[in-house]
């Protein structure tokens, strides 16, 4: 099995007239990961983030016991206050943000990060990008972000997309905390799935095709990518 990094990504929230708004970063289009994209704060979990827990040198790779998982989110967390900073010059506190999803690429995937979410209050004051990681930030209701990647207008990825859409029905940001601290984090392992009719779609467990022959034919729990606007089918729990 490849070695996972660790990762974090932090969705910031803040209320507004018609509903919570997100805070969206442009990375630059030629250069760097996700050129581009509209994405969340975040980066690599780094040695230093592991405290007392880490190791000298490189971050410690994922590993797949739950005192490791334990330790990886708890790194994860820290990197994503620190990501906050020097990307949006936001300080949180760690302890405010809520766990939402932990996301593992597929297997095809070129650099594969196990990446941690979190989901957090934005703090007053304002968004001081740091030059070369981003070129312009926006404040979005969760329904116009996506409308505008359906129309063209902005990129996004698939963890963003999915979770944008998974903020659809928050009245308020209260709500949305509310609802991240009451069920355990979900887990999104990806997995791409040939079509013949040449379909993009990305399949998570649950799917019929994710484990064929393992999980109900009727079971969809996939991103859609064959044309905007994608289109998120889901009829089972989310894993946690």
């Amino acid at each position: 099995m490849p070695r996972m990094d660790a990762a974090a990504t932090v969705v910031l929230l803040r209320d507004a007239p018609d509903g919570p708004q997100v805070l969206l970063l442009e990375r630059p289009r030629n250069t760097g990961s996700f050129a581009g994209a509209w994405v969340f704060p975040g980066g690599k979990v780094d040695p230093q983030d592991y405290g007392t827990e880490g190791t000298e040198g490189a971050a410690p790779a994922v590993e797949v016991d739950d005192g490791a998982r334990a330790r990886s989110r708890r790194a994860a967390r820290r990197a994503g206050v620190r990501e906050t900073r020097e990307e949006t010059g936001l300080v949180l506190d760690a302890g405010g943000l809520a766990e939402l999803s932990c996301w593992i690429p597929p297997a095809e995937a070129p650099r594969r990060f196990h990446t941690w979410f979190f989901l957090g209050r934005a703090p007053e004051g304002p968004v001081t990008l740091n030059p070369g990681e981003h070129v312009a930030h926006a404040w979005l209701t969760p329904r116009e972000a996506l409308r505008r990647h359906g129309e063209g207008q902005v990129q996004l990825v698939p963890p963003t997309w999915v979770t944008l859409h998974g903020l659809l029905q928050a009245e308020s940001v209260q709500a949305a905390l509310a609802e991240a601290h009451r069920r355990p984090p979900a887990t999104y392992q990806s997995r791409l799935l040939d079509d013949s009719e040449g379909a993009r779609i990305i399949a998570w467990s649950g799917d019929a095709d994710y484990e064929p022959g393992r999980t109900p034919s009727s079971g969809r729990n996939r991103l859609v990518m064959t044309r905007l606007p994608w289109v998120y089918e889901r009829n089972v729990p989310l894993a946690g």
